[in-house]
């Protein structure tokens, strides 16, 4: 059986949430709001919460300090995997990974696509582990952000979901 056994015990993860912009404000972040208001309603703590511009250096440093920092579980990013110049956030977060999850983005392309067709071709959205936090890039559209948490990322951050999760992986992320 697949899906979430309500009989388990659902454990809550501290996430930081960081917005790639270059035009994004607190007032104008549709998709941090959208995104904090999902991860609050599954029970999980927003653990952080930023915005930086599309320069490879602020994403890097933002990211790099979320993963040192041992309150933060999991980063999720929205903005800047597109194809244009400034869109630079899997060269700034790529260097980081200790391991690449390349079935996320096979997966986030395989619901974009339900949603936005071929479209989805541009997107190069990802996710990786480094040193223990797990992070997921994801595009910068409220309707990406929805399919990726909605749809992925939400069923793979409850510790409830059979017949795997990533909650149940963190305690040995780290094994030598």
């Amino acid at each position: 059986m697949h899906g979430i056994n309500a009989d388990l015990e659902f454990i809550p993860v501290r996430i930081a949430i960081l917005i790639v912009s270059d035009t994004r404000t607190e007032e104008t972040d549709t998709s941090g709001a959208t995104l904090a208001d999902r991860i609050a309603n599954a029970g999980h703590v927003v653990a952080g919460r930023k915005i930086v511009p599309d320069d490879r250096a602020a994403i890097r440093d933002q990211v790099s300090a979320w993963i040192a920092d041992p309150t933060i579980d999991v980063v999720i990013s929205s903005g800047g995997t597109g194809l244009t110049g400034r869109d630079v956030t899997p060269e700034a977060v790529t260097p980081l990974f200790d391991k690449t999850i390349e079935g996320f983005s096979v997966i986030f392309h395989q619901v974009s696509f339900e949603s936005v067709g071929l479209s989805t071709l541009q997107s190069r959205a990802v996710a990786g582990v480094a040193s223990g936090t797990f992070i997921f890039c994801l595009p910068g559209s409220n309707g990406a952000v929805k399919d990726g948490w909605d749809k992925v990322i939400s069923y793979q951050l409850d510790s409830r979901h059979k017949p795997c999760n990533l909650v149940e992986l963190m305690p040995r992320l780290q094994e030598a």
